[in-house]
């Protein structure tokens, strides 16, 4: 279809209905109706109802129906790059909703729990000390961005940066990722991990948040130039019970060093290793485009991002 030609199509009809193209970049985004629905505050069945209708209007199919959700078709990216900005810029000028109260809505946020808890909530104290209500939620990246385009989250945390067009994504802060054990543990394995390198580690239990090793088997890659190949004897899916159950002598890991600088700092961990260019892993803020904004969301979304780097 040429440039232009989906919205020609869609301006020859007897009106143009802004609430369908509202509707339709709201589907866009989220990658359902189900998802577009509790974004917009209508029920599916309606959802379903103004595309069916937006297509017979453009004469052309907008959306492929999945078994879960839907997938753009090409005119459907054609339709959204063109209708977008203006239909977002209409949202700005016309501000919040004047039936609401004064008093703003939550903010919800969603991350990785020991990010959230060691980093994040501490920044956003002061905004809660002065009347900012926040509504916190934790998970793993890729079930939390999901939720987020559905819109049950207002800001998430992603520890990899989301696919695709429908989420907009600023990087906030890095983690490095340290090698460490108990001292007892290094102390036992000082001269042999210098003699032998890696595989000095494969007789001491390996201590991890996940049966596939995801922390460990990047260290491994990035530092080692090999694959990790040792079963993980302990696995706890939270890394604050990973450190404690480390630091309490069960074996070694890899840890975020912002999640492990107070027991670096006395001694209760040990660097087993300081390769000069440790692995980095960048965390990224993420938001919907266009979604209604809360005062409180940009006030939450601004601290975090100026105190992010300094995590």
């Amino acid at each position: 279809m040429a440039r232009g030609g989906i919205i020609e199509a869609v301006q020859h009809t007897d009106h143009l209905d802004l609430n369908l193209l509202r509707t339709f970049l709201a589907v866009y985004r989220s990658g359902s109706f189900t998802g577009a629905a509790q974004l917009l505050g209508l029920s599916q069945p309606t959802v379903t109802t103004q595309m069916r209708t937006l297509e017979r209007q453009a004469g052309r199919e907008l959306f492929e129906r999945l078994p879960r959700g839907v997938a753009p078709t090409a005119v459907a990216d054609e339709l959204a790059a063109r209708v977008a900005a203006p239909l977002d810029e209409l949202a700005s000028v016309a501000g919040p909703d004047p039936a609401r109260s004064g008093r703003a809505d939550p903010v919800h946020l969603a991350g990785p729990a020991e990010l959230l808890c060691a980093r994040a909530l501490p920044a956003l104290a002061p905004l809660v000390a002065e009347g900012v209500r926040l509504r916190v939620a934790t998970g793993l990246t890729d079930h939390l961005l999901e939720e987020l385009r559905a819109g049950r989250h207002d800001l998430v945390i992603a520890t990899v940066r989301p696919r695709g067009r429908t989420l907009t994504a600023l990087p906030l802060t890095d983690e490095e990722f340290v090698l460490v054990a108990a001292p007892a543990w290094a102390e036992r394995l000082r001269g042999r991990l210098a003699a032998e390198g890696p595989s000095a580690l494969h007789s001491v239990p390996l201590v991890t948040y996940a049966e596939d090793l995801p922390i460990a088997r990047r260290y491994w890659r990035h530092v080692f130039g090999r694959r990790l190949s040792c079963p993980a004897a302990l696995t706890v899916p939270d890394l604050r019970g990973v450190l404690a159950a480390v630091v309490a002598g069960a074996g070694f890991t890899v840890l975020p060093r912002y999640l492990c600088l107070d027991e670096l700092a006395s001694g209760a961990l040990v660097p087993l290793h300081t390769p000069d260019d440790p692995p980095i892993n960048t965390g990224y803020l993420v938001q919907r485009p266009g979604a209604v904004e809360n005062p409180d969301v940009r006030r939450v979304r601004e601290l975090l991002l100026s105190t992010g780097p300094a995590w």
